[in-house]
Parts: structure tokens; C-alpha cells; sequence
């Protein structure tokens, strides 16, 4: 099993790797010329050589990061704001019609909590998959191995710790449910 397998599988793996390493210069290479280009054509077209899968409708603003690239699923009609920032080490998979605000984090790369271990220079990842119709208000941040359901709304600034269940707005550090929605309709009232 290669570095690239044991990082994709959430094994420790080290970034110092020469196959990860490339395909980190590749990925810098594709970011490069995309976050400098004023063609949408081929800006398009550069984030589709560089994510998994996207669909036939899609957008992501300059500014955009990610490690990797090829471990990123985008789904029809998904759109990224200004400064979003996606750590790729696993699999980051993003359903239909999800919209991200400004300086949205999603990370899947994370390190050992002892120090000792994190000087022996390994990390590993856990995946982070989004349903459809989500969207992340500006500056929120999605942690390792998190899930969220679809029909959600993650608040601006929010930090989300845990999976997140279907059809509810979630807010704060760490975020918690605020409000319960039933498909189109709110269940609970309130303002927000």
C-alpha cells in the first residue's frame, strides 16, 4: 500500500512522500493558473481537470485553496465564495445545489495531539461529506470526519465538530441545532 492509499484510507501517512508531494506541486500548478485567469472558460475548465468530480454546472470564486484537488466531488449547481480554503487529504464530497460563503474551511487533514508525535512529521485525514442543498455561511469552518445531512444551513462562523442531521440550521462554537426545518417548511419560528 502506497502513502497516497494509507492518506486516502485515514492511516498516518507523511506529506514529505514523493508521490504526495507531486501531486501537491501539480495541485499548487492548476490553483496557480486558476486564481489568476480571467477567462471563466478556462477556469472552468483548469477546476475540472484538478477536482474528481464535478457537475455540468459549477463555479468557485479566485482565491480558492485545496491540497490535492482530485479528492474534491463537486455536485450541479455547487458555488464556493472568495477565499475558501478545502484540505483534501480524504475525500471531500459535496451534493447538488450547496453554496459556500466567504473564507469557508473544510478540513480533512488533522495531526496527533502529542506533541511527540506530531514532530515525527505524520498526519491523516477523515473524510468530510455534504448533502444537497447546504449552505455554509461565510467563515464557518467543517472539521475532520463530519458529515451533514441535506437541507441544512451551517451560520456564518460557525464550527462544526460533529455530524450534522437533515433539514436544520446549525450555529456557534461548537455547533449546535437552532431550528428544525421539515423540507420547504420551517418547523420551528423564531428569528435568526
Amino acid at each position: 500500500m502506497s502513502s497516497w492509499d494509507d492518506m486516502l484510507s485515514g492511516k498516518p501517512f507523511s506529506c514529505a512522500d514523493p508521490e504526495i508531494e507531486a501531486a501537491a506541486d501539480r495541485c499548487r500548478e492548476v490553483l496557480f493558473d486558476f486564481n489568476h485567469t480571467r477567462d471563466r472558460e478556462a477556469a472552468v475548465a483548469q477546476l475540472r481537470s484538478l477536482f474528481g468530480r464535478t457537475g455540468q454546472s459549477f463555479w468557485v470564486e479566485t482565491g480558492f485553496h485545496c491540497d490535492y484537488g482530485c479528492n474534491i466531488s463537486v455536485g450541479e449547481r455547487f458555488y464556493a465564495n472568495a477565499g475558501c480554503v478545502i484540505l483534501d487529504e480524504c475525500p471531500v464530497t459535496f451534493g447538488r445545489d450547496c453554496m459556500l460563503g466567504p473564507h469557508v474551511g473544510i478540513y480533512t487533514a488533522t495531526h496527533p495531539i502529542e506533541g511527540a508525535q506530531r514532530r515525527l512529521g505524520l498526519e491523516y485525514g477523515r473524510p468530510v461529506t455534504i448533502g444537497d442543498d447546504v449552505w455554509i455561511g461565510g467563515h464557518a469552518v467543517i472539521n475532520p470526519g463530519v458529515t451533514i445531512g441535506s437541507n441544512v444551513v451551517v451560520s456564518s462562523g460557525a464550527v462544526v465538530t460533529r455530524d450534522v442531521p437533515d433539514h436544520c440550521v446549525v450555529a456557534g462554537n461548537p455547533a449546535k441545532i437552532i431550528r428544525r426545518l421539515d423540507g420547504a417548511h420551517e418547523i420551528s419560528s423564531g428569528t435568526f
